[in-house]
């Protein structure tokens, strides 16, 4: 610490300081957010872990701005890695895609078909009768795990492009089954050919 101390290094002070608190702050903030997350889903024993190594962190950081009050370019390197750790945290948990989510789903076109193919694939679905503005729809709730949501937008997309739905996270669910199945080859591939034709249109 007596290099990074040594402030009348000009790149000491102005370029290794400031890098060093942003990386702090992208590490804390990053750890903080997927901790949040990983609370809201359920996984309440590997928030503490987090938590410890957050605030760690976070102290590093804290401390060289507490040491320079006086230099506004160290709180423009902690807001940088504030906001940039914020952005890294959302897509590492994105990326993950923990938990389960809730999918609503409205259509009025080609409703059977769809319905006939998610139960096939073993989604667990229940089904409404409803009215819309344009006439008779189907309501259809899933329960499903988040890392399955794209496959079966992409069903719902393949039989009802204008098929209105909604997604909520959910943080418990109790008894139902998952499907772990993704579209079939032939589907994917009816899909493709689909979007090939209306692109030539």
């Amino acid at each position: 610490m007596n290099l990074i101390d040594n402030l009348n290094d000009p790149f000491i002070a102005w370029v290794v300081i400031p890098l060093l608190i942003i990386t702090a702050r992208i590490l804390d903030v990053s750890i903080g957010t997927i901790r949040i997350i990983f609370v809201s889903k359920g996984y309440k024993s590997l928030a503490p872990i987090l938590g410890f190594f957050e605030v760690l962190i976070w102290i590093a950081a804290a401390g060289q701005v507490m040491k320079n009050l006086n230099n506004f370019y160290y709180y423009i390197a902690w807001g940088i890695g504030f906001a940039v750790g914020n952005w890294i945290g959302m897509v590492i948990e994105n990326k993950l895609s923990l938990g389960d989510v809730i999918l609503r789903i409205i259509t009025n076109k080609q409703s059977v078909q769809m319905i006939e193919y998610l139960r096939k694939n073993n989604y667990i679905l229940t089904v409404f009768d409803g009215e819309g503005s344009s006439g008779e729809v189907k309501l259809i709730f899933m329960v499903i795990l988040r890392q399955n949501l794209k496959s079966v937008i992409t069903i719902i997309k393949g039989f009802d492009e204008n098929a209105f739905y909604t997604v909520e996270d959910i943080k418990m669910v109790s008894g139902g089954a998952y499907s772990k199945i993704e579209p079939d080859p032939i589907y994917k591939k009816l899909i493709s050919t689909k979007k090939s034709t209306e692109s030539r249109k």
